[in-house]
């Protein structure tokens, strides 16, 4: 059928330059670099706060106001640009709130808009700083350092939230993920079935 044609380079030349454009290549230069610096910059302010000044108060706006600025731009723009995710809550004629993931569908081609290096990077800010908010708060805790949890709950709940709905959108549903689990043990028990080479009768 149609639908199974792809287009092919005539030359591997051609293949292996253009792989390398794909994979290399930043398309949105500007939502990389704020996908990383909020959430960069309220981990560096959170660390040398003490040493640049004594104020408590001033110190935790600036985290916080950092943390909002950071959960909103993942939320509505890199998260879009970089990876085409996107989740959002709405609430419908009832009244009922519902919580919405998605994923851009590949083109008839099979291009995609965002590179591997966006993706990458993407992947590598959303998953690192929120482990490292969690290091912080186990910290925070056993230093007993009360006045700072607050501060460091807000980063794990904001960043946590972020990492949670792109997961979602990236794996799918609850359902899916149901679905992707039954399949993989079942392929599984199939193999060793088919392949009993585990164990030697005597």
């Amino acid at each position: 059928s149609s639908d199974d044609i792809e287009d092919v380079s005539l030359f591997d030349a051609d293949d292996d330059v253009s792989r390398r454009s794909k994979k290399s290549k930043i398309r949105h230069p500007v939502a990389s670099f704020f996908h990383l610096f909020f959430r960069v910059s309220a981990i560096v302010v959170y660390l040398l706060c003490e040493l640049l000044t004594s104020s408590f108060i001033a110190c935790m706006v600036t985290i916080i106001l950092l943390l909002s600025c950071d959960f909103w731009a993942v939320k509505n723009v890199t998260g879009r640009l970089m990876v085409g995710l996107r989740w959002w809550n709405q609430v419908d004629d009832d009244g009922r709130s519902h919580w919405v993931f998605e994923a851009r569908k590949v083109s008839a081609q099979g291009s995609k808009t965002s590179s591997e290096a966006e993706s990458r990077i993407f992947w590598l800010g959303l998953i690192t700083c929120p482990m490292i908010w969690v290091i912080f708060a186990f910290s925070a805790l056993f230093s007993f350092k009360v006045k700072w949890l607050a501060v460091v709950v807000m980063g794990v709940v904001l960043q946590g939230a972020n990492l949670y709905g792109y997961i979602r959108c990236k794996v799918g549903s609850r359902k899916n993920l149901t679905s992707m689990a039954t399949s993989y043990l079942g392929k599984q028990f199939l193999r060793q079935v088919r392949f009993p080479g585990f164990w030697k009768p005597s």
